[in-house]
């Protein structure tokens, strides 16, 4: 795929941009490495100065990035204002708490002074998806930049103009030239940039493909990677819970961003005392979704991103049906509008092996499955290679106390729909990824964590 802004909501190309040469890389390269090399002792006053005054362009100028985001990726215009102040939040967390994360953390040992230190590494690579083309980057962005990284981005092909501008915020906002650097490369190219001894280290989110692709170059080179990856999160209803908040919850978890989201919650776990109502309810909201233009701000789906999106969710919900699912609402595409558009969909009675137990639908398409309890609840959510989020309900204190313990997931969210928050670290388990983003674990994934020892 070249790089290049398709609107998916008509299929019309914008804009096409040509892939940097090897020259031209090397040369963004040689600007990255001069930053670092001044950019590293620069104050955190300093540093947290520049990262305001980006929350600040951010702020004021959200609804340029907002309709740049839904122009190339689809998403509604109202959830990409969201998506840019929690991008400017984002900034300004991290500008006021690095000093804190960073700061010499003194041991008692035999030595006259002993502590540990936090260093930065220099550069690191970003390789960033679509779905959330801000809000993916500026979590990284800002811890890197306040620890005196300097970063280098390989956005997805299908949004070079939110790729740009995200560079153009770091630079108007006063960073030196070269500590933040967007490379408009092909996949192609990223293997020889992981290769280059002036790379430290690299983070990915994306698919498993692309992290596993990733991380084994990282690992010939013995280079330091996190990685946030799929998910096929599980949301579990009990008994105990008001069905309508659940419910009405249940619907916002699956369709966010359209269906496009990692941590959206993918697989309904339901008691069987509650199924039906749960149904009745959750399919009665779907088909009162509004799909159409994400510029309108009516409108609650917008398009998929990419015609491969939409031939993809479209082939696993025909795969279930054929299998014996049965289709509760939507389950086909919308072929009165231009565009990549799918209908909201809710599929019940899911039978083993079909594709709702492994695979996951990234798209409107919600997947409800019945338990006789706990028990299966828990073994059922935990039967996927997937491990990023979990959403549980109950008013049960017992019943809570084992989802806590017991669900195979990076978060664990109760009577909430899973989301990020740059108070709280953010990463999954198992074939979901490895790392951690955000709180101040993110920011120590890319730093050396230096020991020092006085006598």
């Amino acid at each position: 795929m070249g790089i290049a802004t398709i609107n998916p909501a008509t299929g019309e190309t914008i804009k096409t941009f040509i892939p940097l040469t090897d020259a031209e890389v090397e040369a963004k390269l040689v600007t990255a490495e001069r930053a670092y090399k001044q950019y590293r002792h620069l104050p955190f006053e300093q540093k947290a100065q520049w990262m305001n005054a980006a929350a600040d362009i951010l702020e004021q100028r959200k609804s340029e990035f907002a309709a740049m985001m839904t122009l190339e990726m689809g998403k509604t215009f109202k959830s990409a204002v969201a998506e840019v102040e929690k991008c400017a939040l984002v900034c300004r967390f991290y500008a006021e708490k690095a000093p804190e994360f960073l700061a010499n953390v003194p041991i008692a040992t035999d030595a006259d002074q002993s502590f540990v230190a936090y260093h930065p590494l220099g550069i690191i690579l970003a390789v960033m998806p679509w779905n959330f083309p801000f809000w993916q980057v500026f979590r990284f962005l800002a811890p890197a930049l306040m620890a005196g990284n300097v970063g280098i981005l390989k956005h997805a092909s299908n949004v070079p103009q939110c790729a740009l501008a995200i560079q153009e915020i770091v630079e108007k906002a006063g960073f030196p030239e070269g500590v933040f650097q967007t490379l408009l490369i092909g996949a192609s190219q990223v293997a020889k940039i992981v290769e280059d001894d002036r790379v430290q280290a690299a983070t990915l989110t994306g698919s498993e493909f692309a992290g596993a692709s990733l991380a084994a170059n990282c690992g010939k080179q013995i280079k330091k990677t996190v990685l946030e990856l799929g998910g096929s999160d599980p949301f579990i209803v009990l008994e105990s819970v008001d069905l309508e908040v659940a419910a009405t919850t249940a619907v916002t978890a699956r369709m966010i961003n359209n269906g496009q989201s990692c941590i959206a919650a993918k697989r309904f776990i339901v008691a069987e005392a509650i199924a039906d109502e749960f149904e009745q309810r959750m399919a009665e909201k779907i088909k009162a979704l509004q799909v159409g233009d994400p510029m309108d701000p009516q409108t609650d789906i917008g398009p998929l991103a990419t015609p491969d999106i939409l031939q993809e969710i479209d082939d696993l919900v025909k795969a279930c049906v054929s299998q014996g699912a049965r289709v509760v609402a939507g389950g086909q595409r919308l072929s009165d509008l231009p565009g990549n558009f799918y209908a909201p969909t809710l599929l019940a009675d899911l039978p083993p092996g079909c594709p709702g137990y492994t695979e996951e639908f990234f798209g409107p398409v919600a997947l409800l499955f019945r338990v006789k309890g706990i028990d299966e609840a828990i073994a059922l959510a935990n039967s996927t290679c997937f491990g990023l989020g979990a959403s549980a309900w109950t008013n049960n204190a017992a019943e809570r106390d084992r989802f806590i313990k017991e669900l195979e997931a990076g978060a664990v969210f109760i009577n909430g729909l899973v989301k990020s928050d740059p108070r709280l670290p953010f990463g999954g388990i198992k074939r979901s990824g490895y790392g951690r983003e955000l709180s101040i674990q993110g920011i120590h994934e890319f730093v050396n964590v230096k020991t020092v020892w006085i006598k």
